[in-house]
This record gives structure tokens, sequence and C-alpha cells, in this order.
């Protein structure tokens, strides 16, 4: 590997972890702004989501991945949030809301 191409890759890694620390930071806000209970797991698991995305693309070199695995990661992703959301369902629909 040439030494332009590791600068290269430094320089990707380094912005990645500054927006991980930004995120971070973000994160912890939320928590202190009073906007309800639903909307702030929400936007909470939305920055999760992003900085989740981030480590899987970059740290764990899914960008560079076969379709396999990343097809294989997105049946993952859909399976998780079908068992997230059906007993989420089932809690709100007996609760009477």
């Amino acid at each position: 590997m040439k030494p332009e191409e590791v600068k290269h890759h430094v320089k990707i890694y380094l912005n990645v972890f500054v927006a991980l620390l930004f995120l971070t930071v973000v994160t912890v806000g939320i928590s202190y702004i009073d906007i309800g209970v639903g909307p702030g797991i929400a936007l909470g698991l939305l920055v999760a989501s992003v900085k989740g995305s981030l480590v899987a693309c970059y740290f764990m070199h899914l960008l560079d991945e076969k379709k396999t695995i990343l097809w294989t990661l997105f049946a993952t992703v859909i399976s998780f949030m079908i068992l997230i959301f059906v007993p989420l369902s089932s809690m709100i629909s007996n609760a009477g809301y």
C-alpha cells in the first residue's frame, strides 16, 4: 500500500471518529431535552443507528464486502425490527392506547 493510500485511510478513520464523538455528545444532549419519553427514545435510537452504521461500515469494513454479506446484514436488521415492533404493537393494543 502506498503512503498516500494510508494517509487517505487514516483521514477517513479520523473523520469517522470525530463524527462518533459528535454524535455521542448529541446523544447526551438529547437526554437533557424535555421532549417526552417516546420521542426522546426514538431520537436516541436514530442517533444510535447512525453511530452503529458508521462503525459497521468503516471500522468493520462492510462497505468493501460482497453483496451477499450486505444482504445478510439487511435481513438481520429487518428481522430485528420485526422482533422489536411485533411485541411493542401487542403491548400497545393490550394497554388500550
